[in-house]
């Protein structure tokens, strides 16, 4: 029986999308044991894939080195007898806890001079591997040139839901038990150039609202301003949930919705890992890159010349890429689908 300790990403779609690592190699190793390492926030959502056996949380903040904290839980790891380390972020200090764990083998991307914390360090390869998900995987394979990682032999994610957590949530949060619901995430951690002008989605609310449905605007607590932008006029009819919903709760939510409007972000992929039908609104990334994860999406993105450009801020100062796509087109290819 392999043991496996998998160092987790830092981003809410990040490790949503190594879930197809975890259930690749439980279709490889169906008796194998997988842990995560991972920060805090994302306990509650690895408790959600069967294939993991235990989060491990890593106490230090985003960015910080942790030294010290990395060599002691490393140590306390090293009665496990972890048989493999797979390491998905490219840094240097993601490397020292399976390091100090004394794992026999440990794997991941050349990156930050880690030739001694790996023994196994793996050429990127951008061109075969060019989306998130294929890299992830491909760390997991004995021998990616006979078995390189596509879309069809890679398992989707896929997020467990809590029918309970859900009925909870209706009563709650006083949601229409019996009017259909659509999921609108507007929040774009990466930077302004990623999320779709807060009027668009208020319009696109307000035209879905008219039409029967009931909308959840889910989000973290940062995401609350622009959440009352979106429901602003709009009735009982429209809930601004950011802030006011855990992590896990927003799982639950977006499985009984009928579709999810989103940014390139990490809700995004929680959606189309509980089967939700995905409209992903795509302009300074690219959904060759990070697309939702699922059969069920289509991808609304103009394809301007100057996109993707993969920054922060538009540096031509316009984010036109967004601004651009606006609420008719996108509601016209959602009524067009339905």
């Amino acid at each position: 029986m392999a043991k496996f300790l998998i160092v987790g990403p830092s981003w809410v779609g990040d490790m949503v999308m190594a879930n197809s690592l975890f259930r690749q190699i439980r279709q490889n190793h169906p008796d194998a044991i997988i842990d995560v390492i991972g920060p805090a926030w994302s306990a509650p959502i690895l408790a959600r894939m069967p294939e993991v056996r235990n989060a491990i949380t890593l106490p230090t903040a985003h960015g910080e080195w942790g030294i010290s904290t990395r060599k002691k839980l490393g140590h306390s790891l090293r009665s496990e007898n972890y048989d493999k380390a797979i390491v998905l972020p490219r840094s240097w200090k993601s490397a020292l806890v399976p390091f100090f764990a004394n794992i026999p083998e440990r794997v991941g991307f050349h990156g930050e001079q880690r030739y001694f914390t790996l023994n196994e360090r793996r050429k990127l390869d951008k061109a075969s591997l060019d989306q998130t998900v294929k890299r992830f995987t491909s760390l997991g394979l004995d021998n990616l040139e006979a078995y390189p990682p596509t879309s069809e032999n890679m398992p989707n994610p896929k997020l467990e839901v809590d029918e309970k957590n859900q009925e909870k949530l209706f009563k709650d949060l006083s949601l229409h038990p019996n009017r259909p619901a659509i999921g609108l995430m507007a929040g774009a951690e990466f930077g302004p150039s990623k999320q779709w002008p807060i009027p668009h989605f208020h319009e696109t609310a307000k035209h879905f609202i008219e039409k029967g449905y009931q909308i959840w605007v889910l989000g973290g607590p940062r995401d609350k301003e622009d959440g009352d932008g979106i429901v602003e006029g709009l009735g009982e009819h429209a809930f601004n949930l950011c802030g006011e919903t855990k992590l896990v709760d927003a799982i639950d939510l977006l499985a009984k919705a009928e579709f999810a409007i989103s940014n390139d972000s990490g809700l995004m992929h929680v959606a189309a890992a509980v089967g939700t039908y995905v409209h992903g609104i795509y302009g300074s990334t690219s959904e060759q890159y990070t697309p939702p994860l699922t059969d069920k999406k289509t991808i609304h993105n103009l394809h301007l010349e100057c996109s993707p450009c993969f920054k922060r801020q538009c540096p031509l100062g316009h984010t036109d890429c967004q601004n651009k796509l606006t609420p008719d087109l996108v509601i016209k290819q959602i009524n067009y689908l339905k």
